[in-house]
């Protein structure tokens, strides 16, 4: 038989261990060419801007 934990884990204990796996928010900064919120060293999904100058195109969605 494989060894086994002669005392059951407290509830306590079992959640302290578990104290750093809650998620964080992500963060995010704002796109210096169209304003809206975007992840940090990435191209914005919006407007296609990275570093003030445009990185690639971004088609316009029609309005009908």
């Amino acid at each position: 038989m494989p060894p086994l934990p002669k005392r059951k884990t407290s509830k306590g204990r079992r959640d302290r261990r578990r104290a750093h796996d809650a998620l964080k928010a992500r963060n995010l900064v704002m796109c210096s060419n169209c304003g809206s919120m975007r992840l940090p060293h990435t191209v914005c999904p919006n407007c296609g801007f990275y570093k003030g100058r445009e990185v690639i195109e971004v088609e316009k969605a029609k309005s009908e």
